[in-house]
């Protein structure tokens, strides 16, 4: 049993460590479940064993399924008969006799907390790193190992559907309280020993499930509270995925359904359940793009290869607003020094004021100590003085997107550089190779696109200017993931990628709005299509004038450079609500009016109808949001054709974690190959001649169409 490490004791009690060779963490593959299956022979079979204790050799306790072996289940029998082998054996320890013990410590997710409730008593080291969920809602799933009969029957039926519907991570407080874990330890010897204590007390243990009086917390599915709780739940989950993600909808029938029986039967109703997730085209795609794709991503397959791996110690940053304030918190969380500069003190401390107010609040949640706190404070130093970025090995300036105003801040921080230091622009529109004019060594000079709230935000847009060289492209990407964010790489554009592309989105809604469409038709339109806001509130929170300010800025740089500006058919629209000063969110009064004291609801402006008449006909729904997807996917291929688009796992992982375009088609470009490239050439010829050449379909879609092949589906 390679994969784990057997010490029995004198007092018969087995210390088994799970320990998977090759592997930074523990995942359920072939191996791994060989050596657990032997384990429970062992159990079974050896009488001079009288307990067991499972542990972890890694940092982690377990993290899960073998995605692999996941991916590679191609039929609903095929995902059956795979969860159904995987229960056996945990129907077996917990059916054993003889006492079993999970010492938790770290990370135990997915399938490593099946195998800990299969367990008769659980354990966790309270060292503040630790978490305990079934995350498989992320990727289109529902727990196949018993996690949706086990958990319900620990916690209750309300707690365990709301952290499976969500893929809570649950700390170890939280696990206590709720009945998932029976035990907290502050140290990794204290947890043996209460281990050790406990078997020695229950020599004859038994699962409350397998108990002929058995109740669940809070009732079953026969009792009056859980049925009132499944008549509201469907269209709880609804409203919130719209219909989007199977997997809920399976997951609370698998909780449902398997209150009714006896609990050998209601894993048999799971992995019905799980078998239909399994081979589902959410689930797929999922998988393939925020797994496959984006550990490939993480993994440095957009990193110049040969290049050495770089740290930054120290950081500068100008500009100490909500961007500027946002990167320097969460340098500052990784360890690095920060000087945060803007031109007044004021400025610059209301901006360290910015982490300080993040930390208070984690805190008093109990997330980090007051002296993490005080350390991570301590990191960031504000200043207006330019001398202070001296030792700085990458700055990075977030002032107002102005060409001037950059030009300005990176010839003072330059001059105060050293010679291999690494300039960056976090500028979310403006050209890098333009900017870098500016620069006195534009090959050491970058984009680093941040998303805002940088703290909430994952992703950042690495922007690759002209005369950028491999070295400077390699320090950002590997200052990015420092700092624990994932990179994308592309190369410049106006408006790069994301912008680009998310422009299109809200543009969309408001050029639909100018047509006459019902104003809610295209709000409801955008949450149905999956997106995380819809476009005109969206453009609310991003503010009106500053689309305007871009369209200014794009028409001046086109002009100069003597090429033909085409306004946008929603472009008017801005323009026409900023002249009433209806600017968005930050002035109260945008598309919608918004509560002054920020606690409120926010309503539709009623004179939206009265500025943009409504049509005497209304468009079909689908066909709303056809064209919010369809405007975005198109524009995604086109920057994969230009060039801007250095490969299809940085389109799609950037479309989902920069914008959060509709994560279960598994990104803007996998859209495409979700509905079938000759169908979507179909479909945009026929928007295009609806409503506009915007909807021309790119010319790489047209050439899949006619090949019959799909755009690269990365690692999966």
């Amino acid at each position: 049993m390679s994969a784990i490490k057997i010490d029995q004791g004198a007092d018969g009690v087995v210390l088994a460590t799970m320990d998977l060779a090759g592997k930074p963490m523990n995942v359920i593959d072939a191996e791994m479940a060989g050596a657990l299956a032997a384990l429970v022979e062992a159990l079974e079979s050896n009488a001079s064993i009288t307990g067991l204790i499972l542990a972890s050799g890694k940092k982690d306790f377990f993290a899960g399924a073998d995605v692999d072996q996941l991916w590679a289940l191609e039929t609903a029998e095929q995902g059956f008969e795979a969860s159904m082998h995987f229960k056996s054996w945990l129907r077996r320890l917990e059916q054993a006799g003889k006492p079993v013990v999970a010492a938790i410590h770290g990370r135990c997710l997915g399938g490593g907390l099946e195998i800990a409730m299969a367990c008769h008593h659980r354990i966790v080291l309270d060292d503040g790193k630790a978490c305990l969920g079934l995350p498989e809602v992320k990727l289109g799933l529902l727990p196949g190992g018993g996690g949706t009969q086990r958990l319900p029957r620990l916690v209750g039926m309300q707690q365990a559907l709301q952290w499976m519907g969500e893929g809570t991570e649950v700390r170890a407080a939280q696990a206590l309280s709720s009945g998932l874990v029976q035990a907290l330890a502050k140290t990794p010897e204290d947890m043996l020993a209460q281990a050790r204590a406990w078997i020695a007390a229950h020599p004859k243990p038994q699962q409350p499930w397998d108990a002929p009086k058995f109740c669940y917390p809070g009732g079953d599915s026969r009792s009056p509270a859980t049925a009132q709780l499944m008549a509201i739940a469907p269209s709880m989950a609804s409203a919130k995925s719209w219909g989007n993600y199977p997997a809920i909808t399976h997951i609370m029938s698998s909780v449902f359904e398997g209150g009714l029986v006896d609990f050998d039967t209601a894993l048999q109703i799971e992995s019905r359940y799980f078998a239909a997730c399994v081979v589902s085209p959410e689930s797929r795609n999922l998988i393939g793009t925020l797994w496959y794709q984006l550990n490939a991503i993480k993994k440095g397959a957009s990193r110049p290869q040969g290049v050495p791996v770089s740290k930054v110690n120290k950081l500068g940053i100008l500009g100490a607003g909500m961007m500027g304030a946002g990167i320097a918190y969460v340098a500052a969380k990784a360890g690095v020094e920060v000087v945060l500069l803007d031109t007044t003190q004021a400025l610059a401390d209301k901006g360290k004021a910015y982490s300080q107010g993040v930390l208070d609040k984690a805190v008093k949640k109990g997330y980090r100590s007051p002296e993490q706190r005080e350390a991570q404070l301590a990191r960031i130093q504000a200043t207006t003085d330019y001398a202070a970025l001296a030792d700085c090995q990458l700055v990075i300036e977030a002032v107002f997107e102005d060409r001037e105003v950059k030009a300005q801040v990176t010839q003072l921080a330059e001059a105060q550089l050293a010679a291999d230091a690494v300039f960056a622009s976090n500028t979310s529109t403006l050209p890098i190779t333009g900017l870098a004019k500016a620069s006195a060594r534009p090959d050491r000079f970058i984009g680093l696109h941040f998303f805002s709230p940088v703290d909430k935000m994952p992703l950042v847009e690495i922007i690759v200017g002209e005369q950028t060289s491999d070295e400077t492209l390699a320090k950002g990407f590997d200052f990015v993931q420092q700092i624990g964010q994932t990179p994308i790489v592309v190369n410049d554009s106006r408006g790069f990628y994301t912008s680009r592309v998310f422009a299109t989105y809200v543009m969309e809604g408001l050029a639909m709005l100018k047509e006459g469409v019902h104003p809610r038709s295209i709000e409801v339109a955008g949450l149905q299509a999956g997106m995380p806001m819809p476009p005109l509130a969206l453009q609310d929170e991003v503010s009106l004038s500053l689309g305007v300010h871009v369209a200014d800025q794009t028409r001046k740089d086109m002009a100069a450079a003597g090429q033909r500006y085409e306004a946008h058919p929603g472009e008017p629209v801005l323009r026409q609500m900023c002249e009433m000063g209806r600017i968005g969110k930050k002035a109260g009064r945008g598309f919608y009016d918004w509560p002054e004291d920020g606690q409120g609801e926010k309503r539709l402006w009623p004179g939206l109808q009265d500025l943009f008449p409504l049509a005497d006909e209304q468009p079909d729904q689908q066909e709303i949001i056809e064209r919010l997807l369809y405007a975005q996917a198109n524009e995604a291929a086109r920057c994969l054709e230009e060039g801007v688009l250095r490969s299809v796992a940085d389109g799609n992982v950037g479309s989902i974690l920069g914008w959060g375009f509709a994560p279960f088609f598994g990104g803007a470009l996998q859209f495409i190959n979700t509905i079938g490239p000759a169908h979507f050439v179909q479909r945009s010829r026929q928007l295009a001649q609806a409503h506009g050449k915007r909807f021309k379909p790119a010319a790489n879609i047209v050439d899949l169409a006619r090949r019959g092949i799909f755009f690269d589906q990365g690692g999966a």
